[in-house]
């Protein structure tokens, strides 16, 4: 079970640690779709930081638990906020897309509850 928490965990901070840098690194592709939500620029580097903070987050909490569990919800609540302001936009074919993201958080999360 220990392996496929380990897997889990770091399959989700790769994912929520790339999709924190393409914000952080303005990718044209994720500038484009802020904008269609109209979250504000000022909340972008906020935003990348904050799932960046969680990826780490994360993979420290492969040897500090708590750190894990804490940036698990953290990232969960961040991405199912990213659901909804998805939703707010209008844009009901993308909510998808931050759900997949939060999917192997939860998945690090109940792995780990039952190590």
């Amino acid at each position: 079970m220990r392996i496929a928490q380990i897997v889990v965990t770091l399959l989700a901070a790769l994912m929520a640690g790339f999709s924190g840098v393409v914000l952080l690194m303005r990718a044209q592709w994720i500038v484009q779709a802020l904008n269609d939500y109209r979250v504000p620029r000022a909340w972008w580097t906020p935003l990348g930081l904050a799932k960046a903070a969680g990826a780490v987050g994360l993979v420290v909490g492969l040897f500090v638990p708590v750190i894990g569990v804490l940036a698990g919800c953290g990232l969960v609540l961040y991405f199912l906020g990213a659901a909804i302001t998805v939703a707010r936009a209008r844009w009901y074919s993308h909510i998808p897309f931050p759900l997949v993201y939060a999917a192997p958080v939860v998945g690090a999360l109940v792995l780990g509850s039952l190590a």
